[in-house]
């Protein structure tokens, strides 16, 4: 049997009971044997400064590092002002960076957004694309993958409640498997 798909999973929300991470949780729970799915915490990471290309600070290597050896990377955003958290811009320019040396480079991604309110994320979704596009990440583009109202989806403990989200979420992670492998071979 081949070994399982590495793959990250960077949560764009540092909330304690954040949506997005019940949503990740989700997610990793319906996702198929074939891939094997971390979340990989970004909320540690220094504010991104050329200065310190030089003598990288040790989250800032741990993190590269991390990213480097993934097979993929799953992007799980809120929106923020019709755009990406500050965390997750954040990770993207510290792993870019220095220049020539980005870990995202070719790195097959996917992306899902969420949203308390009715919209579903779609600016987030859609500007996390637009810098995934410069970095050379090709990122899957059907299923997409929008949730408003995530609020409603999830009970006390960050159990998914819905069956028609959890068939949805095992299906997009087919996809995504298959977009991996698409894109590895």
């Amino acid at each position: 049997m081949e070994k399982p798909m590495n793959v990250c999973v960077l949560v764009g929300s540092l909330r304690k009971a954040s949506f997005n991470r019940m949503l990740a949780n989700a997610l990793i729970s319906v996702a198929p044997p074939s891939m094997n799915l971390e979340i990989v915490e970004i909320g540690q990471l220094p504010l991104y400064n050329q200065d310190l290309d030089t003598d990288p600070p040790a989250p800032w290597t741990a993190f590269r590092q991390r990213v480097k050896a993934a097979d993929a990377v799953l992007f799980v955003t809120p929106e923020y002002n019709r755009s990406v958290p500050a965390v997750l811009k954040n990770a993207l320019d510290v792993g870019s960076r220095p220049y020539g040396s980005s870990v995202w480079d070719r790195k097959p991604g996917a992306v899902v957004s969420s949203t308390p309110g009715s919209v579903g994320a779609f600016g987030a979704n859609h500007h996390l694309r637009q810098s995934l596009v410069f970095l050379n990440v090709p990122t899957m583009q059907q299923p997409e993958a929008y949730f408003g109202r995530v609020d409603k989806l999830f009970d006390e403990h960050g159990q998914l409640t819905s069956d028609g989200t959890r068939k949805f979420l095992q299906e997009f992670m087919q996809a995504f498997a298959n977009w991996v492998e698409t894109i590895r071979s």
